[in-house]
């Protein structure tokens, strides 16, 4: 959206016009750094990672869940952006959304129990906050980093390694959440990373978009 011309203003104290100078170059400043300082994040009370307009698999999306093979999820690693975390589990809320793990920086993964263990033929889900404003970078601070290629490894309750390959990486508005897209059914184990992204909502305490990378299980 652009903004009407303004008139052009004559400048009569050259004081002013070099003052006027440096603090439109300080709020650029501020503006392009915005997403690393406190301004980018949530107030201490809010939750970072929001899942608003992020329904769970329904029963068009969702791959019907079959037996773990080898037991559930215990360990993530991505050492392409130093992610080495634990992984709990977590269920719905009682609106539907996904749940999510502790608000804090040291928080684990968390993946939703009602998918597919990874590993398991269908989409496995695993979510994790990006940062908070008391502590600032969180668990999946750095997963937008991942390209193409990057592998994950996810050990399994069994002591079994589970190994994925970075097939997409993608920002999507929340209140445009590919559902299909992610909690569709898929014949071969794949892998859904999520945590929150793109601008900040300060009135809503909540980021606009959504981070997702998508993988699939290394043959």
């Amino acid at each position: 959206m652009s903004l009407p011309p303004r008139s052009p203003l004559r400048i009569r104290n050259p004081r002013a016009a070099a003052f006027s100078l440096v603090l439109a170059v300080l709020g650029a400043t501020v503006t392009v750094l915005g997403l690393f300082t406190d301004d980018a994040l949530p107030p201490p009370e809010a939750a970072a990672l929001t899942w608003d307009n992020v329904p769970a698999p329904s029963a068009t999306t969702a791959t019907r869940k079959p037996a773990a093979k080898r037991g559930p999820p215990t360990r993530l690693d991505i050492a392409a952006i130093g992610v080495h975390t634990p992984i709990t589990a977590i269920g719905l809320r009682d609106d539907g959304t996904l749940d999510t793990p502790p608000l804090r920086s040291d928080a684990p993964a968390g993946w939703y129990r009602g998918s597919p263990a990874p590993g398991d033929p269908g989409p496995a889900i695993v979510v994790g906050h990006v940062d908070t404003a008391r502590d600032g970078p969180a668990v999946f601070f750095r997963l937008r980093e991942l390209k193409v290629g990057d592998t994950i490894a996810v050990r399994r309750s069994d002591r079994t390694v589970v190994r994925f390959t970075v097939v997409k990486v993608a920002s999507y508005l929340k209140k445009a959440f590919p559902s299909e897209e992610v909690y569709g059914s898929t014949p071969t184990p794949s892998l859904r990373l999520i945590t929150c992204g793109g601008s900040f909502d300060r009135d809503r305490g909540s980021y606009r978009s959504n981070i997702v990378v998508f993988a699939t299980a290394t043959p």
